[in-house]
């Protein structure tokens, strides 16, 4: 209550005086409470913007004249927010349509290719030279089409539009089980494996196929970059209900590039381009990390 004095000569004019200061005190506490309540709308609805909550708007009718501008705007910057990422949503739909689309019509000619490629090796080819460019024909046609496929993964990991089936697993039969299956190439490049993990089985809830990806990508690419005899250390790290997994090598080419370029989409250490890769394994293992669940 905010106290207003006012002198006054007798006391008829005194109760007067007092009756309209009563008066103004309940007016003027009235007004402001009225506008720090219009204050607390708004600060709570910005609160929602920044949360990405842009589905409500602010009605003018429920604060005072002043505020009805900042009303008008907030609502309008609400608006082209929501629009914004509805047309980014869109956008993202309409460019994983097409990605889908073109990868099927790529793939159908493709597998006729691999099909009577495969049906020429089966042939009594005496040419030896015929049955290079046989083997080099399926070698290629594969590889177009493994990067067919993961190019419509990638679109459908960076659209959001994966669904996950989680399960409980066991971490380190899983990472024993890729280093096995990657063990010849391991070899190829004179790699030792020194696989670090606790003596008690260690179990997550994630999405098999996807788990079991983003540990083949990462020895994918151990066996692709890692410099030929060294060694390659994978830590499985208990960190209270989480588990986090450590992949270390030291890299065949040399790294001129930031961290932060080489953590972006379809970055590749060997810009040359003479390995084979595209970057859409790293990309979906980045985004793959994002969506599993990790807790034990």
């Amino acid at each position: 209550m905010i106290a207003i004095l006012t002198g006054y000569g007798d006391n008829g004019e005194i109760e007067t005086g007092i009756m309209i200061d009563v008066i103004i005190n309940i007016l003027l506490t009235y007004w402001i409470i009225k506008r720090l309540n219009c204050y607390k709308k708004i600060e709570e609805h910005l609160a929602k913007i920044y949360q990405g909550d842009n589905t409500e708007k602010l009605n003018p009718d429920e604060f005072t004249k002043e505020f009805k501008k900042v009303v008008d705007y907030i609502n309008d910057i609400s608006n082209g927010f929501e629009n914004a990422v509805q047309e980014g949503i869109r956008s993202e739909r309409l460019k994983t349509e097409l990605i889908t689309n073109v990868s099927h019509d790529i793939k159908t000619p493709l597998t006729s290719i691999i099909n009577y490629a495969d049906l020429i090796k089966r042939e009594n080819v005496e040419n030896e030279k015929v049955k290079e460019y046989i083997e080099i024909l399926l070698n290629k046609s594969h590889r177009l089409k493994r990067l067919t496929e993961d190019l419509v993964e990638a679109s459908k990991v960076s659209s959001g539009n994966v669904k996950l089936n989680l399960e409980k697993l066991n971490l380190g039969e899983l990472i024993n089980q890729t280093t096995g299956e990657f063990e010849d190439k391991l070899k190829e490049k004179n790699l030792e494996v020194n696989v670090d993990m606790p003596d008690t089985d260690i179990f997550i809830e994630a999405d098999s196929r996807y788990m079991y990806r983003i540990i083949e990508n990462i020895f994918s690419n151990i066996s692709k970059y890692a410099l030929s005899c060294s060694r390659v250390y994978v830590d499985i790290i208990k960190i209270g209900d989480r588990v986090r997994i450590e992949a270390k090598n030291i890299s065949e080419a040399k790294l001129n590039i930031s961290e932060d370029e080489l953590m972006q989409r379809f970055v590749r250490g060997d810009k040359s381009r003479t390995t084979e890769g595209s970057g859409l394994r790293t990309f979906n293992l980045k985004k793959s990390c994002r969506i599993a669940k990790w807790n034990i």
